[in-house]
């Protein structure tokens, strides 16, 4: 099942490449929302096996990210992205949900 209420930018589409290329056995990362953090929820990330049952997956070409449906309520919109700057290499979200955020971009609120 694909959802195209969130996206994933060519950037982090490569990173994925490059990260599953190097575990065998994985096919995608996984990308949720649990409760904790500076700002009231935070971001993981994992490599998955296969999707879960409740899973959306979203591609950009061979990439692909598996969200919950749970994670995927506060995600609504989102586009997922990675950086490489002076600050260091991350995944980030740009979630038009969230009404703070760290400073870090790892946690925010809604």
């Amino acid at each position: 099942m694909t959802n195209p209420n969130v996206t994933l930018s060519d950037a982090a589409a490569k990173r994925i490449r490059e990260i599953l290329a190097g575990e065998e056995g994985k096919q995608a990362l996984r990308v949720s929302v649990e409760g904790g953090g500076c700002s009231g929820f935070s971001y993981k990330f994992d490599l998955a096996d296969a999707p879960d049952a409740d899973d959306t997956v979203i591609a950009n070409g061979e990439a692909k990210v598996l969200i919950d449906s749970l994670s995927l309520v506060y995600m609504d919109g989102s586009q997922i992205d990675f950086v490489d700057n002076l600050l260091g290499q991350s995944f980030q979200i740009n979630n038009p949900n969230a009404v703070a955020s760290c400073g870090c971009g790892t946690s925010f609120s809604v």
